[in-house]
């Protein structure tokens, strides 16, 4: 008995000489032991993890649906290097790398699992430094116009006056809504959404401002509507631009008199919500047409931010798809850690009319179809590959044009060398076999040359 505690307590001075966190759980994910560094960066004492939950220690953005640890204890496979945001004591994200394995008893027999993870947050912020990447709460960028707004973005939050986004589809207004919201003084209450287009009138009323009971047919009850499920938080009205003229009025009256009336109710509720609304649209050509009210546009335009479209901030593009592969990697579970450099040179010529959200889309498809760690052109959508092959010239600068003439003396020296084997000339330059058949058909070099 003597000689285990020794044991145990070497050990323990053992692991607490480490630099990386580590601790270790039984096969209910009760946490065993927990070590110095583990503390220093969660900020949990060591009397305070043990015998809780792993996940009630560390909420990691992959807790809930794709624990490492639990991957490893089910299948045996170890997990290397891969990178997660824990949130510590004071609820401060924190990244860090961690690394799993399974742990036996001397009989080989499973008895809980091993987490080993180190803090990243000085490599984290050198990186940003040293790539110039800028985030602003969930919204990366390093474009002017996206940089001004981040600069005044805690004002505006801090006041309580309506917000008028512009941008077109895909843009990110949502995501900036949010931001607004989570600065403001308002963050502890509801953030409701709705979505102005596409809904009709009379729903668009009930769901906006609510029904009582016997308003209509089926009305069996009093329902509260969006504005009353937001009170004393943010309702983000999206696609404003598709109000009809009739309920414009409608809420022009919310916005000034700060009131509205259910459907089907005689007197008014008072409410005490911020408002923010989006639009695709140009809302003040929209007025110069008689097609939104003014009193109304100037109602929502005390502040107005606009947005840039994806092909206006091209700058972004390699840092969202950064950002996409590893949010990719956490929900699927998967290593793929880049894009090749062709898939960038095709992205960042690319119209992008969806914007970050066709971005988005299409990384989310190449994934799913990529079984290597690297993304390759032929992962992404053949309908986005040959609609956009007809105007891709037109995006080549002189510089492009340079690198192109020599890629193609490149690939005509190399099939000559190889008296037009294409796997040998493929092989030599370090590509796919199926990658040089379609630069020699882009570019009109035949086998028959050679």
């Amino acid at each position: 008995m003597d000689q285990n505690l020794q044991d145990n307590s070497h050990l323990r001075t053992i692991l607490d000489s480490v630099a990386d966190g580590i601790f270790t759980v039984d096969q209910n994910f009760n946490i065993k032991s927990f070590n110095r560094a583990a503390e220093r960066i969660t900020g949990i004492s060591r009397e305070e993890a043990l015998g809780r939950k792993c996940h009630d220690v560390f909420h990691a953005n992959i807790c809930q649906g794709n624990c490492a640890l639990k991957h490893t204890i089910d299948t045996g496979q170890e997990i290397i290097d891969l990178h997660i945001n824990v949130l510590n004591y004071n609820g401060e994200q924190v990244p860090v790398s961690i690394s799993t394995a399974v742990l036996t008893d001397q009989k080989g027999g499973l008895i809980g699992g091993v987490e080993t993870f180190r803090d990243l947050s000085v490599i984290e912020e050198l990186r940003k430094e040293l790539s110039g990447q800028y985030s602003f709460q969930d919204i990366i960028s390093k474009n002017h116009t996206m940089q001004e707004t981040f600069s005044i973005l805690p004002d505006i939050a801090d006041s309580d006056a309506t917000v008028l986004i512009e941008g077109p589809s895909g843009s990110g207004k949502e995501l900036l809504t949010r931001a607004i919201h989570s600065l403001s003084p308002r963050n502890s209450k509801p953030f409701v959404a709705v979505n102005c287009g596409a809904l009709p009138d009379t729903l668009l009323e009930s769901e906006l401002f609510g029904y009582v009971r016997g308003a209509f047919t089926d009305a069996k009850k009093d329902k509260p509507g969006r504005f009353a499920l937001a009170e004393k938080g943010t309702i983000f009205l999206d696609e404003i631009g598709e109000l009809s003229p009739a309920f414009q009025v409608k809420l022009l009256r919310v916005l000034q008199e700060r009131e509205y009336v259910p459907l089907g109710a005689t007197t008014p509720v008072k409410t005490d919500v911020r408002v923010i609304a989006a639009t695709n649209c140009n809302l003040l050509e929209m007025v110069r047409q008689n097609t939104f009210r003014h009193d109304l546009y100037y109602r929502l335009n005390i502040l107005k931010l606009r947005l840039p479209s994806l092909a206006e901030r091209r700058e972004d593009i390699p840092l969202l798809i950064e950002h996409f592969l590893h949010k990719f990697n956490l929900k699927k579970d998967k290593k793929i850690t880049q894009v090749s450099d062709e898939v960038l040179q095709f992205l960042l010529r690319y119209s992008f009319p969806g914007n970050i959200r066709e971005l988005e889309n299409l990384l989310e498809h190449a994934f799913i179809l990529c079984r290597l760690n690297k993304i390759e052109i032929e992962h992404l959508p053949k309908e986005v590959l040959q609609v956009n092959s007809e105007n891709f010239s037109e995006y080549q600068t002189p510089m492009d044009q340079t690198l192109q003439q020599t890629e193609v003396e490149l690939i005509t020296k190399t099939l000559k060398q190889f008296l037009g084997n294409r796997g040998k000339t493929a092989q030599a330059l370090g590509i796919d076999k199926s990658t040089l058949w379609r630069k020699m058909k882009r570019f009109g070099i035949l086998n028959d040359n050679f």
